[in-house]
């Protein structure tokens, strides 16, 4: 990847479009204390995630029932490792999907289509046939890619460097997200339980829609709306870079298809080269970043320390991601799905994450703005993260222990449990490391920075495709104990190593 590709000079700033925001958004207090556009990115964010983990929630379950009863006939371990290289395919996206907000569409517009691409994705997958699913979940991979790091990027933009609203707004933010975590797999399980996986994949496409209205309805309260990238390519080099992308594209798609008639590009081999293009991708993408004459000397020594959070991330969410894989295989066939006298389908399990993460987010940001300047520093906020993340699977170790077989059921309360301490540490780890690299971003490279940090979300589910693999041939207790204490042990690390992320992070407190 040649530094031209993915660099130009910034130009100016453009005033604000009329009728837009004030020139400083920092300045509105319009939602409870916050910024007015606040509510309009969470409410994206409500139900982008209402459609994406709706789907996810049962996408595993779908991939692993048999073809009799709709689904696809794969066994455990290989829909788990399907599951998680989607998910590698989607954060992957998401650096283009920086780059082309940066250089091409805008943020807002970079938003917007994405928004489109996902919805399209989820209404091919109510289309009951394989060759459907498969291309919805190549539409929602872009558009995820387009959305995501450019949404939170637009968060960012709303608040000033030092502004002591800005980790609060997050957890708001974050707090929207998982509104739609917990509200999309009681629809999408229920239906899926009740109607047919692709009457739950319905729902996404319809959540998704409405995400859209709210978007476009209240885009003047966004910072920074406006026709063209910030940092927009010249004239010349738009145009080959367009040329350049759609000509890729084809090459790709032709190349994919003679591969799989050749009987080359299997299944298995597309997730390992998933795998590996995730472990390529971030170290690429940092010496380059390192590299840019773009990049300032201060900005550079704030990059150090970024690769720290970087790595915690990577682990935390190589947990977090298999609360919609192997946790979600393990209630299916493992746990009661009877609380209280009530039955549910195990699809509601994902809904316990988003539940908790909804009660908690808003008591964190309350401490938060409580504690101001004194509240702790970000890098221990990702490690105290990362330890709850390996201590949620730690905890899977008691009840999975002592059967001989896999004829038991344990009690919902463990996984319920589990999802609390994982939910918790979620918290803790997403709107730190979201402000965070907001703050730390060099200033050409804003979106793009942070489609780095979803960069480890690429990463964490391109190991996750090879190590839940191992979820069939190796015992319950063993699996999940093992990659809880790897994941309490990196926390450690990072706490360990706070002195100089204190020193280095500068301006992040």
């Amino acid at each position: 990847m040649s530094r031209d590709t993915i660099e130009s000079d910034p130009d100016p700033e453009p005033d604000p479009e009329p009728g837009g925001p004030r020139s400083d958004p920092a300045d509105d207090h319009a939602f409870f204390g916050q910024p007015r556009g606040l509510l309009t990115l969470s409410g994206l964010e409500v139900w982008e995630r209402f459609s994406f983990l709706g789907m996810q929630a049962i996408l595993v379950l779908y991939f692993a029932d048999t073809v009799a009863h709709g689904g696809m006939g794969m066994s455990a371990g290989t829909a788990a490792s399907v599951s998680a290289a989607y998910g590698t395919l989607v954060y992957l996206v998401s650096v283009a999907g920086g780059w082309l907000a940066d250089r091409i569409l805008g943020s807002y517009r970079a938003v917007l289509w994405g928004g489109v691409l996902i919805a399209c994705g989820h209404y091919a997958m109510a289309v009951p046939t394989a060759a459907m699913t498969w291309a919805g979940l190549g539409l929602i991979s872009a558009g995820t890619g387009l959305l995501k790091p450019n949404v939170a990027t637009m968060v960012g933009k709303l608040y000033r460097t030092d502004d002591d609203r800005r980790d609060a707004g997050f957890a708001v933010y974050y707090m929207a997200i998982n509104i739609g975590a917990f509200a999309g797999p009681l629809i999408t399980g229920w239906l899926g339980d009740h109607q047919g996986w692709h009457w739950g994949f319905s729902a996404a496409a319809v959540g998704m829609t409405f995400g859209l209205i709210q978007y476009v309805a209240g885009r003047r309260h966004l910072a920074g709306r406006r026709n063209a990238a910030e940092f927009a390519l010249p004239p010349a080099a738009m145009r080959r870079a367009v040329r350049l992308i759609v000509l890729g594209l084809l090459a790709v798609a032709v190349l994919a298809v003679l591969l799989a008639a050749a009987g080359w590009l299997t299944m298995g081999r597309f997730v390992d080269l998933l795998t590996l293009i995730s472990v390529i991708a971030p170290v690429v993408y940092f010496a380059v970043m390192f590299r840019s004459p773009r990049v300032t000397p201060g900005e550079r020594g704030r990059l150090r320390p970024y690769i720290v959070l970087f790595l915690a991330s990577t682990v935390f969410n190589f947990i977090l991601f298999q609360a919609y894989s192997t946790m979600m295989l393990l209630a299916a066939s493992n746990a009661e799905t009877t609380i209280l006298g009530f039955d549910f389908p195990a699809g509601w399990y994902a809904s316990a994450l988003g539940a908790f993460e909804v009660a908690l987010a808003p008591v964190v940001a309350a401490l938060w703005v409580r504690m101001g300047h004194s509240q702790p520093h970000a890098s221990n906020k990702i490690a105290f993260g990362v330890v709850l993340g390996g201590l949620s699977f730690l905890l899977m170790v008691l009840p999975t222990s002592g059967h001989d077989n896999d004829d038991y059921l344990m009690s919902a309360w463990w996984i319920v449990g589990s999802y609390f301490l994982l939910g918790l540490g979620d918290i803790l780890l997403e709107t730190s490391g979201m402000s965070a690299t907001t703050k730390l971003a060099p200033r050409a490279f804003a979106s793009q920075t942070m489609s780095l940090w979803f960069l480890s979300l690429a990463l964490a589910n391109g190991i996750q495709a090879q190590t839940v693999k191992l979820y069939d041939d190796v015992s319950k207790p063993a699996y999940f104990g093992v990659n809880g204490a790897i994941a309490v042990a990196a926390g450690l690390l990072v706490i360990a190593s706070a002195p100089w992320l204190r020193r280095t992070m500068h301006p992040v407190h």
